[in-house]
């Protein structure tokens, strides 16, 4: 199951906002055929339809896989039109938030090959993370299918149970707000030192891409890269005693938001 399978059979994008597009073109980077794939989209962008794939047109029968891109709200409108093409071959493939495998197999039949996952907004400059996880009627090509597609817009995790999506949504779906705002936080505090408010923004943005980057890089632990920077009674030693404090700083700060955003992913999946 492949990009063979799919140009043959055909795949339909449920959904082509920011994500949807970020893996549209990912795919026909990696030489999926447009004529291959179906986009229903109220309000597609002059992007997508310069692309050639087809546009809110009659869909295959059973295509290869449908993916769901479309806001969780708007999900009871789109998906009455897919539920012919359940209990069948086609595969379901979900980057919807909050949207559990029940409720999808409520919706499409309980036979449907289903797969949930959960990106992250670098996604849109390929550099995303997405954790999947399958239903039983699921196989391992169908997840590896899922795996190549995610691929277009950043690394792919593998669950082990939908339970933990809660979890992953705490850290790495919701992550990259708490790094902006820790980007936020830096520039305001360099300016707080007498830095004018640009350079201090700069710094700040360069300084968390750049150890980002580095940490992704590097064959050393992030605890590793952090000793290395850390000479003893230095500037940096002085500034991770407080960043490091056990009730008062980043440790405790973090432990906190991530639950709160874990609790907060629970308590939507239940209504």
């Amino acid at each position: 199951m492949d990009m063979q399978y799919l140009a043959k059979n055909g795949l339909v994008l449920l959904g082509c906002g920011k994500m949807g597009s970020a893996m549209l073109q990912g795919w026909l980077n990696d030489g999926l055929p447009p004529q291959s794939v179906y986009v229903q989209d109220p309000f597609p962008s002059d992007w997508v339809t310069s692309t050639g794939v087809h546009i809110n047109a009659t869909l295959p029968a059973t295509p290869a896989i449908v993916l769901i891109a479309v806001k969780p709200q708007m999900m009871a409108d789109a998906l009455p039109i897919l539920q012919q093409m359940g209990n069948g071959k086609t595969l379901f493939l979900s980057v919807a938030a909050g949207i559990s495998i029940a409720n999808y197999q409520d919706i499409l039949g309980a036979q449907t090959p289903i797969i949930r996952a959960m990106p992250n907004t670098p996604a849109a400059i390929g550099q995303g993370i997405t954790a999947i996880i399958g239903n039983s009627h699921s196989t391992t090509a169908h997840l590896d299918l899922a795996d190549q597609l995610l691929s277009a817009v950043g690394q792919v995790v593998r669950l082990e149970s939908e339970s933990q999506m809660d979890a992953v949504t705490g850290v790495s779906g919701s992550g990259p707000a708490y790094v902006f705002h820790m980007i936020e936080c830096l520039a305001q505090a360099g300016e707080a030192q007498g830095l004018a408010p640009e350079l201090a923004m700069t710094l700040a943005k360069a300084t968390v891409a750049g150890s980002g980057a580095l940490a992704m890089a590097a064959s050393e632990s992030p605890s590793q890269l952090r000793i290395n920077v850390t000479s003893p009674n230095g500037t940096t030693q002085a500034g991770l005693e407080v960043l490091m404090q056990q009730t008062t700083g980043l440790p405790k700060v973090i432990t906190d938001t991530v639950a709160a955003a874990t609790n907060r992913s629970k308590e939507l999946a239940n209504g």
